[in-house]
């Protein structure tokens, strides 16, 4: 039984190492010569042993060719150790009645091999040298063919792990390939969008500052601090457009300036309030840090991350968003927690590519619609706060342990003028 499992690992791992389908190459030839001059014979191979059959995948002074395993010399001492050596095998009782002795294929005499072990102690075969007449052989003769033996293994080792890196680098090439024609979709998707968002944007700018100038809307406060926010907001709008355009084009550099996320998510909220407004739903922004980056950019994250948790809310129930943050090791990390429908655990990476988005179905609610498409959007939402997060530093995650709802999170590197005053003022 153990032989059986023993003979069976030993076939899974020539197959792994693919030897059997490859010729045998300038360094085994090379190896199986110099046992050959070693022994001062001329015959010499290096023999895999299978369930079934011996394979010569490397041979000195005759053609390789494959034989039964129960005809093999090497076959019968392939669970050796260490290496055999036999002077007449014709007086050994493990060879005098194989067809390589007796004359039915061969009339070997001398034999002497070593075992082709892995790493991981799984017999391959042997390297084995092999004579006609009868001789002897010294010890140092008997540890170069073990030391021998162990460069053939080195060899087919070392094939194995050309092929595994070749296997990765392809890989890597075809994520690269896949990253790139994912950017340029983005970029050309970034470009429509905003070609698309800007015509409607200049009328209603350009309606706001028409109306500010009404003597009915000047001559009101309400009226002209509500068309002045619009106004406002329209600005802002354009400038988002512009830095996430540019920022998805790679256009340049991002301005790193000291940036107030609890002004920003502020903003953000504010821009927010007819959705606020319409669902009745609850934000709170607590304490956040000031960090380096875009101010525009970071406003879109705050943006999307608000606007997500607000649009994902529970059906039948009123929005409640959260945003806070922790410090750690030199990193801010923002949180930003609602009590949705929440985002399974197989999705929680998949949220964050282009164009992902989830339905009622991934999420197992029920909203009471036939449609799967029930929220708008085009799934680029958190792709971008990847993008630009990434492109400060940090990193970005989801937190789906929580019971209900989602915590979606991203850390920055915290300021180094803060970093310095907490330090000295620890000292």
């Amino acid at each position: 039984m153990q032989r059986a499992s023993l003979t069976s690992a030993s076939d899974a791992e020539i197959e792994r190492y693919g030897v059997l389908r490859e010729p045998a190459g300038r360094d085994l030839q090379a190896l199986v010569d110099l046992a050959a001059d070693f022994f001062d014979v001329k015959t010499a191979a290096i023999n895999l042993i299978t369930s079934d059959e011996q394979h010569q995948v490397a041979t000195a002074g005759f053609e390789a060719s494959i034989c039964s395993r129960e005809d093999s010399m090497c076959a019968a001492v392939v669970d050796e150790t260490g290496p055999v050596v036999v002077a007449d095998a014709s007086r050994d009782e493990r060879f005098a009645t194989n067809p390589f002795v007796t004359g039915d294929i061969g009339s070997v005499r001398f034999y002497a091999s070593a075992p082709l072990i892995t790493p991981g102690g799984i017999p391959l075969g042997r390297l084995c040298v092999f004579d006609e007449q009868p001789r002897e052989s010294t010890p140092e003769q008997q540890r170069a063919l073990v030391v021998l033996a162990e460069r053939v293994m080195d060899v087919i080792e070392l094939r194995l792990r050309n092929r595994e890196v070749a296997h990765s680098v392809n890989e890597l090439t075809r994520t690269r390939d896949e990253l790139r024609r994912s950017n340029e979709a983005l970029v050309h998707f970034a470009g429509q969008v905003s070609h698309d968002l800007r015509n409607p944007l200049m009328v209603i700018s350009a309606n706001a500052e028409m109306l500010s100038m009404e003597p009915a809307v000047a001559d009101n406060p309400e009226l002209a601090e509500m068309v002045g926010e619009i106004s406002d907001a329209g600005t802002r709008m354009s400038r988002l457009i512009r830095s996430v355009l540019s920022h998805a084009r790679g256009d340049g550099a991002a301005a790193f300036d000291p940036v107030p996320l609890g002004r920003v998510f502020g903003q953000a909220v504010a821009d927010l309030r007819p959705v606020v407004g319409s669902s009745g739903a609850n934000v709170t922004v607590g304490d956040l840090p000031s960090v380096s980056g875009d101010p525009d950019l970071l406003y879109a994250v705050a943006l999307n991350l608000v606007g997500n948790a607000l649009k994902f809310a529970r059906p039948g129930t009123i929005p409640t968003v959260e945003v806070s943050s922790i410090r750690h090791d030199g990193w801010w990390r923002v949180l930003v927690r609602d009590e949705g429908i929440g985002i399974p655990d197989e999705h929680a990476e998949a949220v964050f590519r282009p164009y992902v988005r989830l339905t009622d179905t991934d999420t197992d609610t029920d909203s009471g619609s036939d449609s799967d498409d029930e929220v708008d959007g085009h799934g680029v939402g958190l792709a971008t706060v990847t993008r630009i997060i990434e492109s400060h530093g940090g990193r970005v995650g989801v937190d789906t342990s929580q019971s209900v709802g989602t915590t979606v999170w991203f850390e920055l590197p915290a300021r180094l003028d803060e970093l310095t005053h907490v330090e000295s003022h620890a000292g």
